[in-house]
């Protein structure tokens, strides 16, 4: 390791102990190897416009957001709802059920967890809360961690940044991510069930099944849009970049046209807020660019692939032990950081030890996933904080449940690739 990256590191790890933001950080530390290797400068330029004009997939991120930040604007979060209401509202435990169901559709949307906890999520608190059904801090945790299903179902932004890493097809990627994404799901249900059990939550009052057909001629044309959005990338109508442009085009004319929900001014607001969140993700990605880049100038990847070699470890033990790795970065790092900076780290090894990148990649991004919820930085608990006021003591203490089964998924995943590789493999995937 040579003195150049050495000063790299050291700049990077110390600017990010102080509280800079994590896309300086690692913008300023890549300057900094290369003015010590005296490389000019403008090699990060080149670098940067090098990857951009790459990666055209790089355009579904900031597509996604407008979809999403649109849809939470709109009155299509509160037809969800309701849909979800009187689907699942009726057993104990109603609305936790609500809340999860509203994760799992609206994941099939918005392809960003924080988009389904700032927005769908601060909806359903308040009807949680609303005369002491439910402990604040007990809504809060159950809609951080049904926020973490959001990316993993298709669309994913974080998929798409691991395929930009990877260069694995996102198509696949996508489609490996929808089983794991219903099994999270499912566990977060059965445990909020066994609470609602233990802890004695009041029943709601069922929506007569009389009422279902019309709610749910309410909420269809947003149901319509995980369908679109699916059979456009697998039909092979559209590719993923483009998907994310029709995305965000039909949850446009459904706001505005359909529903007539949106005014203009909302939705300039909406496009401001959205080159916000797409300037910021942006920035992460080019500082990931040129660390990425200096990574390979010092052959770190081989490295770490080399020093498998020799060692008695199977791909099972590898993946468990870079789990528990992004399992502790996930404390202190954002999903961004770890995929476009960390992950890559380990892919020439999953090479060397026949570890399909697919499996892998959805692993990775669950793990993340999980990552956004752990305290003491879990992204998530912060976003509802910020939007709730919800005291985040309160939050910390009820998520634990939630992040045990949740951990006890990842784990099934891990060690049963077929539950991910199941769907790819029945569309073609030869991996």
């Amino acid at each position: 390791m040579s003195g150049e990256f050495i000063a790299c590191l050291t700049t990077l790890f110390v600017l990010a102990a102080i509280g800079a933001p994590i896309a300086y950080a690692i913008l300023i530390g890549s300057f900094v190897y290369l003015a010590t290797g005296g490389q000019g400068i403008g090699i990060a330029g080149k670098i940067l416009m090098d990857g951009m004009y790459n990666s055209f997939i790089l355009l579904a991120v900031p597509l996604f957001i407008v979809a999403a930040n649109i849809m939470n604007a709109g009155t299509i979060s509160d037809r969800l709802l309701g849909f979800c209401v009187a689907l699942v509202g009726r057993f104990r435990g109603g609305l936790g059920h609500v809340n999860i169901v509203a994760s799992l559709i609206f994941s099939g949307m918005s392809g960003s967890a924080v988009a389904d906890a700032a927005g769908i999520g601060k909806i359903i608190i308040g009807m949680m809360t609303k005369g002491g059904q439910y402990p604040r801090g007990y809504a809060a945790a159950i809609t951080a961690a049904s926020a973490t299903i959001g990316p993993i179902i298709p669309p994913s932004i974080p998929m798409v940044l691991y395929a930009l890493v990877s260069n694995t097809s996102i198509g696949y990627l996508f489609l490996g991510g929808i089983v794991p994404g219903l099994l999270m799901g499912a566990v977060l249900m059965a445990m909020n069930s066994w609470l609602a059990h233990r802890r004695g939550f009041a029943l709601e009052t069922p929506v007569p099944f009389s009422e279902l057909p019309a709610r749910t001629v309410n909420a269809f044309p947003a149901l319509l849009m995980p369908a679109i959005l699916l059979y456009g990338i697998y039909g092979g109508v559209t590719t993923p970049t483009e998907a994310a442009a029709v995305a965000a085009f039909y949850a446009l004319l459904l706001s505005a046209l359909f529903y007539r929900a949106l005014s203009p001014v909302a939705l300039f607001h909406i496009l401001v807020e959205s080159a916000r969140s797409s300037a910021a993700v942006g920035l992460v990605i080019g500082g990931a660019l040129i660390l990425n880049y200096v990574v390979a100038s010092e052959n770190i990847p081989a490295l770490v692939a080399q020093s498998l070699v020799g060692l008695d470890v199977t791909p099972t033990m590898f993946l468990l032990g870079v789990m528990l790795l992004l399992l502790l970065l996930g404390c202190v790092l954002d999903a961004t950081t770890i995929i476009l900076v960390i992950i890559p780290l380990f892919l020439p090894a999953c090479r060397e030890l026949g570890i399909d990148l697919v499996h892998f990649g959805v692993v990775a991004v669950v793990n993340c996933m999980i990552g956004l919820i752990t305290p003491p930085y879990g992204i998530l608990l912060f976003v509802i904080n910020a939007v709730t006021r919800i005291p985040l003591s309160e939050m910390i203490r009820e998520i634990w449940p939630f992040l045990g089964v949740l951990v006890a998924a990842l784990l099934l995943l891990v060690l049963v690739p077929g539950i991910v590789l199941w769907l790819p493999r029945l569309f073609g995937y030869a991996g």
